[in-house]
């Protein structure tokens, strides 16, 4: 196995010193991958190999640019996509269905894997303070995001020391909302900048979210989640649209009711129903009898996508 990392938002010193990295378009060609599994929503035709979307999120309601939901737009770039449970496999096997070149299976998200797996020590729990912990996480999107909204509200809450607050935003929020809320650190308030956001939502009790899709995350856990005007306000969260309503939002999270609890385990089985953390075995077992008995077929040309990544990756050649 090989990584090859694209983009300012990934960084090679995340890899472990046993996982080896291909530096080029040149050196991945010559690597020649039999599959290529990727947590994002393009890849290129030059590369080769199956090419296997992984996901690199949930699907959180966001609309694009054309009226659709993101999750499931069709790039035109993957052999075999690897759901992450019902909610999204019956309307990706919908789509295979209708374009003919792709098949889906369902193996669960790998990324999840560690989520239900035992630490041994998390950095962020604090054995010596009883406090509720509540973890705030807020997209980037100026359009959706709560952090500049609630800014003056957290400092209140926070203030009162009722809680324990850890707050983690997303690489892409603008540096000014990160400095504002990196000011509010004291006893009460610690600003995590992380690229494992996993131990954080085990350390928390309550999660502060808008329509990111780490919510989604943290409610497998089945803990409660608190939105701010949220996109798609299921009944599962308890969404606020008012920032006065904050404080009590949250104290009925800490005492979430029984039939809060059963809205949110259904919804959890609905979205991703693996608890056993081999979501990443069961993806290549895919990959693998997709390369056994699949037949790659040929894949619609978007002459407009292939210049743009020959572009960002400097490779022109056939």
């Amino acid at each position: 196995m090989r990584w090859f990392l694209e983009g300012d938002e990934v960084s090679s010193r995340f890899l472990s010193e046993q996982e080896l990295q291909l530096n080029s378009i040149d050196d991945v060609n010559a690597w020649k991958p039999c599959a290529v599994f990727v947590p994002g929503n393009v890849v290129p035709s030059f590369i080769p190999g199956l090419k296997v979307a992984v996901f690199h999120g949930f699907n959180a309601g966001k609309i694009n640019r054309r009226g659709r939901l993101d999750h499931f737009e069709i790039r035109g770039c993957f052999d075999l996509y690897c759901t992450q449970g019902p909610e999204t496999t019956t309307p990706f096997k919908k789509l295979a269905d209708k374009y003919k070149y792709f098949e889906v299976v369902e193996t669960g998200w790998p990324t999840l894997d560690p989520l239900f797996e035992n630490d041994e020590s998390n950095p962020y729990v604090d054995h010596d303070d009883e406090r509720p912990t509540i973890l705030m996480c807020s997209t980037f999107s100026r359009n959706l995001s709560c952090a500049p909204i609630l800014f003056d509200k957290i400092k209140e809450l926070s203030d009162k020391g009722n809680w324990r607050w850890l707050i983690q935003f997303h690489p892409k929020m603008p540096q000014e909302i990160v400095d504002k809320y990196k000011s509010l650190q004291n006893d009460n308030v610690k600003f995590i900048e992380t690229d494992n956001v996993l131990p954080l939502l085990k350390a928390a009790d309550v999660m502060l979210c808008d329509t990111s899709s780490v919510l989604i995350m943290f409610l497998m856990l089945k803990k409660p989640v608190v939105t701010f005007r949220n996109q798609s306000p299921e009944p599962h969260l308890i969404n606020i649209t008012e920032v006065d309503d904050l404080e009590a939002s949250l104290m009925e999270a800490l005492h979430m009711s029984t039939e809060h609890k059963v809205r949110i385990e259904n919804y959890v089985d609905h979205i991703h129903p693996y608890k056993d953390a081999h979501s990443s075995v069961r993806v290549v077992e895919a990959a693998n009898e997709f390369l056994d008995v699949g037949e790659n077929k040929r894949k619609p040309l978007n002459l407009l996508r292939e210049l743009k990544l020959r572009k960002k990756l400097g490779y022109w050649k056939v």
